[in-house]
């Protein structure tokens, strides 16, 4: 395994970093509970500190890190802001869907044998931090 290709995984996790850092934005904008606006403010502070481990174990492996979610998650960002809902019980589930889609199930597959073991242990902690995100709002569904 080469450097560019680990360099590339992680930069794919970088975007979609990029990605949730964004929903947590719009979810932070649509949400009138103080409460739960601090709850999405801390989890986007979390992963904000994710995204630049990433970005460095990257600059640590000689390659540049992205440094947005892209063409395609820019999109998606738009249609995700456009058609998100005013019910915090809906944002709740909109949050927890991306997450454990993304943030958890997608990151698995991504890092499935292509990394470092350095690399890895980074994204493990990524993705820990999403399931630890998965099981708060789990808690406030409740």
């Amino acid at each position: 395994m080469t450097n560019e290709i680990v360099i590339e995984e992680l930069n794919t996790l970088l975007r979609g970093t990029y990605m949730g850092i964004r929903s947590f934005e719009h979810y932070i904008q649509r949400v009138d509970n103080e409460e739960l606006k601090k709850t999405f403010q801390s989890m986007q502070k979390n992963t904000k500190l994710d995204a630049q481990k990433i970005a460095e174990r990257i600059q640590n492996l000689g390659g540049v890190p992205a440094d947005d979610e892209g063409v395609s998650g820019s999109m998606h960002s738009f249609m995700h802001k456009m058609t998100l809902s005013d019910d915090p019980q809906k944002i709740i589930d909109d949050a927890l869907k991306g997450l454990k889609n993304y943030g958890v199930q997608y990151s698995e597959k991504l890092i499935a044998g292509d990394l470092d073991p350095e690399s890895k242990q980074i994204v493990d902690e990524v993705i820990d931090t999403n399931r630890k995100h998965v099981d708060q709002l789990g808690q406030l569904l409740h």
